[in-house]
């Protein structure tokens, strides 16, 4: 973000990016949220302090490894465990609300929340097989063709949490970019026995990350522009 300022404390329409998804969660019922933070993670204590709760990361070691480090906080809990990025500030609350029906299915054990994208290059792939979820390929470690899929990962999910955290025991950095992949414990998901769902997103917009300025003022436009549309009807 070419910036001193923590990313997720950017502001969209007014609001810090990550302050967008804490009143979305906050909407959808979802209300005990652990924030991992790390680069200036002070400054995002400082924003949302009393809101949520958080935990450090203090190495970047990938996505996995982040969550891997809410381990201790959820220790006594058995349910399930929304996974929501700071940077993704236009989850609507009905969209939450619709993983956690759909794990509410005794054989589902996970749900990622996927999109379709006309130019996929940069998202993990997802892949099918015979018409049921069987991975994420991350886009530094596809194959020429499965970087021609266009259904693509949002980086949003819901597990259980007893086979998130040890779905994550059996990860490893075995990849281009030498991190642990949080969607990699869906593996493990699936050899326990369970189901794996998706729910795609009719609007990809919904589920677009910010990483650079100009991506942030594009979708400062758009949220814009859709105020705008509503106010008019």
């Amino acid at each position: 973000m070419q910036s001193e300022l923590p990313k997720v404390l950017h502001p969209l329409c007014g609001k810090p990016l990550i302050g967008h998804v804490v009143e979305s969660l906050n909407t959808a019922g979802i209300n005990d949220i652990l924030v991992v933070v790390g680069y200036k993670g002070d400054d995002v204590i400082q924003q949302l302090n009393g809101r949520v709760n958080f935990v450090w990361q203090h190495e970047q070691l990938g996505t996995g490894h982040a969550v891997m480090q809410a381990e201790s906080y959820f220790k006594d809990y058995d349910g399930n465990i929304v996974v929501a990025c700071g940077d993704v500030p236009l989850i609507k609350p009905e969209t939450f609300q619709a993983l956690v029906r759909e794990i509410e299915n005794p054989d589902c054990g996970a749900v990622v929340l996927t999109m379709i994208q006309e130019n996929p290059t940069g998202y993990g792939k997802i892949i099918y097989d015979s018409g049921s979820f069987s991975a994420i390929i991350e886009e530094k470690d596809a194959t020429d063709e499965q970087r021609k899929i266009t259904e693509v990962n949002s980086g949003t999910y819901i597990f259980n949490s007893r086979l998130l955290f040890e779905g994550l025991k059996r990860i490893d950095t075995n990849n281009a970019q030498r991190e642990y992949y949080l969607p990699d414990a869906l593996r493990y998901v699936l050899e326990a026995g369970f189901t794996v769902k998706t729910v795609v997103l009719q609007d990809p917009v919904e589920g677009r990350g910010i990483n650079t300025r100009d991506e942030l003022i594009s979708l400062e436009k758009y949220v814009a522009k859709k105020t705008e549309d509503k106010s008019d009807e």
